[in-house]
């Protein structure tokens, strides 16, 4: 075994046994688990008793004779009462009388349905990636933060007095690992869902693909977090300072961004959600061209156009940040004091 892999292996087991890294990692596993658990038991089929239950209110309704008559009002009236074009037949007026206004059992049932693509674009998959890349953000801050704050980095260079060897050996092993859980994490959740989905009769083809290539695609995401979490702690050699900027970029940034006038296009969150999404749209001001003048009867400064933010573009441009954030703190780690 070469130093260097000598090197990854110690960094590993340094990352494997620290308690604030076990705990993140914990939490990217038992809050999906959680939120997974929560999400079944919601969408669980109704019951015979609810069925039932429902087969007895249609039952009703339509003993009550109100039913009846709007059928009745809805066929005499078809244009006046329920809007329909006015070019349908007698049988066609009928049929769509009788299948609007007669009472369902569905009507009855408010057991909402397990849908995995719902899940996947606007569900518990976002929310579930978001927290899993957050945790792991957190796991690579909090990895060199501990080394920054205990004094351990002058220990380690003693032994690799090359300190690129050791500021790439920490970024391997902790986006390596952020990668492989969220992996893991992601591809479970998904897959979980999916067996679920099945067993009830509503997966769709190709659906659970589309959620695993999600989830693998979010991993992605999570090993970069980690990746930028570390770099930057590397450079401000403090946890709390990292994650103050951070926060800072988080809630502000947008903002600052609009207020300067850049484009959606360099916006962060834009390019994370391609990322994940496999690719997202913004819209954008523009001039508005005579015909929009025209048809809005006038100019009112500006109209907005539909842009798109492609996977490569947003993988672009969050490699490119990492790079950058990755360079300026190596070259801080190998010209700076070590305390």
């Amino acid at each position: 075994m070469n130093s260097f892999a000598r090197l990854l292996r110690t960094e590993l087991a340094r990352l494997l046994h620290r308690r604030a890294i076990l705990l993140l990692a914990a939490a990217a596993i038992i809050v999906p688990t959680i939120i997974g658990v929560v999400l079944v038991i919601d969408t669980l089929p109704p019951s015979d008793a609810e069925i039932a239950e429902a087969e007895r209110n249609v039952e009703l309704d339509i003993a009550n004779g109100y039913v009846k008559d709007n059928i009745e009002e809805c066929i005499a009236d078809p244009q006046g009462w329920a809007g329909y074009p006015s070019d349908l037949s007698d049988a066609e007026v009928e049929e769509r009388c009788l299948a609007d206004f007669t009472p369902t059992v569905d009507q009855y049932l408010y057991s909402p349905q397990l849908d995995l693509a719902n899940e996947r674009d606007a569900g518990t998959g976002i929310a579930v990636t978001l927290i899993v890349a957050m945790a792991m953000m957190l796991l690579g801050t909090t990895f060199t933060g501990h080394d920054w704050a205990s004094g351990s980095v002058s220990n380690q260079l003693l032994f690799e007095t090359r300190r690129h060897r050791v500021w790439a050996a920490k970024a391997i092993v902790v986006s390596g690992f952020a990668l492989v859980l969220a992996a893991v994490v992601l591809s479970t959740y998904w897959l979980v869902l999916g067996a679920v989905a099945r067993s009830r009769d509503r997966l769709g083809d190709g659906v659970l693909m589309d959620c695993l290539q999600m989830g693998w695609r979010a991993a992605l995401l999570a090993g970069i977090a980690a990746l930028l979490g570390f770099a930057l702690t590397m450079l401000f050699r403090s946890t709390v300072a990292t994650l103050g900027i951070l926060f800072g970029i988080a809630l502000a940034g947008g903002i600052l961004l609009a207020a300067l006038g850049v484009e959606g296009r360099w916006n962060p969150a834009y390019n994370v959600a391609a990322v994940i999404t496999d690719g997202t749209t913004y819209y954008a001001e523009v001039e508005c061209s005579p015909k929009e003048i025209e048809e809005m009867g006038g100019d009112y400064g500006y109209c907005t156009e539909e842009r798109e933010v492609t996977l490569a573009q947003g993988v672009g441009f969050l490699g490119t940040a990492v790079v950058a954030a990755g360079a300026v703190s190596l070259l801080s780690f190998r010209r700076r004091d070590v305390p």
